[in-house]
């Protein structure tokens, strides 16, 4: 495997394809996945003389089962620590979900010249939870019912998510895929349930409304109004005044 060492030991897990002087796009999972949420997109970018490169989160995946360091500032530093190792220059960074909020803080902070561009896809930036800054936001309840779902029976809770919300499959006439279902498990199952029950206070309580304001590169934002994990009324529309 290719894998580089943080600061603290922690082994990161990487795949990076294509000519190394080809521009470059660095893609960030969602909770609790891993870099394989983006093969389809990696091999069609690849395709069109792209290099490619994604990274498996500290806990999640093939990188280290950490049981310290699961905050969305070590997420960052580690791409940080990432980008330099690889030289990373003008990158444009793509997040889905919790990978969005990752994004956000990253390239808010990221070394000159590193980032060129963002996309934020169903991201939870900038906070997901409810609370005076956000009233539209989902209360505490939900992702206290997560962190009790994961700690019970973190296999059932994972199927469950991806045959129902995660896809849209419990939507009237919606045909699940099983090959999909089967994969979102596999990656879920491959990290490890501290580091995943810790995530789940990273996506959920963690304001990034600062880091919204610092980006200074050109940012796509895309967000669709039926996602059942990351709700657009929860975060979105608090995004465009960010």
């Amino acid at each position: 495997m290719t894998t580089i060492t943080m600061r603290d030991g922690t082994e990161l897990f990487y795949k990076d394809w294509g000519s190394k002087d080809a521009p470059v796009i660095v893609f960030h999972h969602g909770w609790p996945l891993s870099a394989d949420e983006w093969d389809n997109q990696m091999m069609f970018f690849l395709g069109r003389g792209f290099r490619v490169i994604a990274h498996d989160r500290r806990g999640h995946g093939r990188s280290t089962q950490t049981d310290t360091g699961n905050d969305m500032d070590t997420y960052a530093a580690d791409v940080i620590e990432l980008a330099r190792a690889l030289d990373l220059k003008r990158a444009i960074h793509i997040g889905h979900s919790t990978g969005g909020g990752e994004v956000a803080r990253y390239v808010a902070r990221a070394e000159p010249g590193r980032v060129a561009m963002a996309v934020l896809i169903n991201a939870i930036t900038p906070v997901m939870i409810r609370k005076d800054s956000n009233p539209g936001g989902l209360p505490i309840e939900v992702f206290d019912g997560y962190r009790k779902a994961v700690s019970a029976n973190r296999a059932q809770t994972y199927l469950e998510i991806a045959s129902g919300p995660f896809y849209g499959f419990n939507r009237p006439d919606a045909k699940p895929s099983e090959g999909a279902i089967r994969n979102w498990w596999r990656q879920g199952m491959m990290g490890g349930i501290k580091a995943h029950h810790d995530c789940i206070r990273v996506f959920s309580e963690t304001d990034l409304t600062e880091d919204l304001r610092a980006i200074d590169v050109p940012v796509l934002v895309m967000h669709s109004e039926d996602d059942q994990v990351v709700p657009y009324t929860a975060s979105a529309l608090l995004r465009s005044s960010s």
